[in-house]
């Protein structure tokens, strides 16, 4: 049957893909990697997987989504075309919005806020409605910083940081 669709595919032969837990872990890199490869088939199995032969001879790349085990491939496979629709230009009304998403700079992202103003007493950061441009894009790296420095610490390690946000760091890392 794989055949079947490689024949369909015509001389764009798909970039085969195998959802398996024993695959690498599926990160933002990976995406935007498999983003570039033009046509993707999605091989998902069911229970104990496929056929080891299959694997050996059709499967170009094993994805994982982590570390624990599902009874198919199905889940896995809607994680990733949920990922990679990110990437399609157009997939998202604004492609600022996917440049600053988690990960895509090595951090998680900066809070956000919407209307109204004030929600169960709680209220929008006053920078976000000053209109200062810079102070904003200031408090968003920050707020970036910390929310990885709390949550993911061990994004920070691997992150490359831009000199002022190495600057941000080490305040950030003084005041804990």
């Amino acid at each position: 049957w794989i055949e079947g669709v490689r024949a369909v595919a015509g001389e764009e032969n798909p970039w085969r893909v195998l959802l398996s837990p024993q695959g690498k872990s599926l990160d933002e890199s990976m995406i935007r990697e498999l983003a570039g490869k033009g046509r993707i088939l999605l091989l998902c199995g069911r229970y104990e997987g496929i056929d080891e032969r299959v694997r050996m001879s059709v499967v170009d790349e094993e994805i994982s989504i982590g570390d624990y085990v599902l009874s198919g491939g199905e889940v896995p496979a809607m994680v990733l075309v949920e990922a990679l629709s990110r990437q399609i230009p157009g997939g998202v009304g604004r492609q600022e919005s996917v440049e600053r998403d988690s990960f895509r700079s090595g951090l998680l992202d900066y809070p956000h806020y919407t209307r109204p103003r004030v929600v169960e007493d709680m209220e929008v950061p006053e920078v976000l409605l000053s209109g200062d441009h810079r102070a904003i894009e200031i408090w968003r790296q920050r707020q970036a910083l910390e929310a990885t420095w709390n949550k993911r610490p061990d994004l920070i390690e691997r992150a490359v940081l831009t000199e002022e946000q190495m600057k941000l760091l080490a305040e950030l890392e003084k005041s804990c």
